[in-house]
């Protein structure tokens, strides 16, 4: 059976092509800060993930494997391009970069989530916050510095509660625990790390033990006064480094 396509943004027409995924609840609109920065020199292809966004739901007993298939759906006739993956994001880009597929040019993880299991302290919690506008908003504050921006909040509560509840539990329940350790040693492009100095969910210190430390010749760089949502709190200092990373 076909899968239904992604839905994707586009943005930009010069220079390789950027393949930004973006974090768990959240959506392409996740990367718009970042975006408008890039789009000048760059084209920028933002998808909604399967069952985030406006993308179809997943199948049932998908595996992160299938979220790689769909990124790779869009990246194989592109040529030239570089994956930047944020936190769940980071993980589904590193299993498509650990295919060595052609055109790869590097792999940006932005605050990603481990190669190995993802350490979440309350599965239980997490799983009961699905379409909670209160959790919602209790996770926006803990997850960006901007979240007392009205207009930050609104769209990290929006992401989050319209996240399909097939997409929700998969992460929650398989996609974080699943171990790519392996599959990411034999990457083949340089690979760049980068931390949120006030992150509490995936903390510069983990990045460093459970991505550099598995990934040869990766490397970390951390951005000041950052929690989680990298590109909201920290867009220019991000699209900075892309844009010194990609060429």
């Amino acid at each position: 059976m076909t899968r239904p396509p992604l839905h994707v943004l586009h943005a930009g027409q010069g220079g390789p092509a950027l393949v930004l995924l973006h974090l768990f609840a959240g959506s392409a609109l996740s990367w718009e800060p970042v975006v408008e920065r890039l789009a000048g020199r760059y084209r920028c292809i933002v998808p909604d993930l399967r069952g985030f966004g406006a993308s179809p739901p997943p199948e049932p007993g998908a595996t992160l494997a299938d979220w790689a298939d769909d990124v790779a759906a869009i990246t194989a006739p592109l040529g030239r391009h570089i994956l930047v993956g944020h936190s769940m994001g980071g993980k589904i880009a590193t299993l498509l970069a650990s295919r060595n597929p052609a055109g790869l040019a590097a792999l940006v993880l932005v605050a990603s989530s481990p190669l190995t299991p993802e350490p979440i302290p309350d599965r239980a919690a997490m799983l009961a916050a699905l379409g909670n506008p209160a959790a919602a908003v209790a996770t926006a504050r803990e997850i960006s510095a901007r979240a007392g921006e009205r207009p930050v909040l609104e769209r990290l509560i929006g992401d989050s509660l319209r996240t399909s509840r097939a997409a929700w539990e998969w992460w929650v329940e398989r996609g974080s625990r699943e171990d790519i350790s392996t599959d990411a040693a034999g990457i083949a492009v340089p690979v760049h790390v980068v931390a949120g100095a006030d992150d509490t969910t995936t903390p510069a210190a983990l990045l460093e033990r459970e991505i550099v430390g598995r990934i040869p010749g990766a490397t970390l760089t951390t951005l000041p006064g950052s929690r989680h949502m990298i590109p909201f709190d920290a867009p220019d200092a991000l699209a900075t480094l892309i844009e010194g990373w990609a060429g």
